[in-house]
């Protein structure tokens, strides 16, 4: 498993949105980027904090940041998804998952006493010149858009 650390270069993303558009990291160079893994779509915790993203985007775009939440669902998922919850917000499928390992949130997870992989709930914030300035793992969901807003404020 990769770790990532604040000041690395963030690893290329070269995944699907929700249509069908390759999406790299060097296509936001000059932004801010949030970078946010989830482990599945319509999920209730997932939905939270796409929903919560979504209702924020404003503010991120103020401060020159786009959003991107990543998970391994696919793409036709991803657009149920945004339709179910009226999401504004990009979502990224990693079906390969090339992304999810590169960024070291793929990892072994328990629930109701069984083991398996999954990916870790993160959040990655990358700045203007590609690199790494702040990651949150693993991310609680409840004040966790917030938190990352009030972090982007103070770089």
């Amino acid at each position: 498993m990769t770790k990532l650390n604040v000041n690395d270069v963030a690893p290329q993303l070269g995944v699907l949105n929700q249509d069908g558009k390759e999406v790299k990291i060097e296509n936001f160079l000059g932004k801010w980027l949030v970078v946010y893994f989830y482990p599945r779509d319509n999920t209730p915790g997932c939905s939270i904090e796409a929903m919560d993203f979504t209702k924020a985007k404003s503010e991120f775009t103020k401060l020159n940041c786009e959003i991107l939440g990543i998970s391994t669902d696919s793409v036709k998922s991803h657009c149920k998804f945004i339709e179910k919850k009226d999401l504004t917000i990009t979502l990224l499928s990693d079906e390969e998952k090339k992304v999810v390992n590169a960024y070291g949130v793929w990892a072994p997870k328990k629930f109701m006493g069984r083991e398996f992989l999954g990916i870790v709930r993160s959040t990655f914030l990358i700045n203007p010149e590609g690199k790494i300035a702040h990651i949150w793992s693993p991310v609680k969901v409840k004040g966790h858009v917030n938190e990352v807003l009030e972090k982007l404020r103070d770089e």
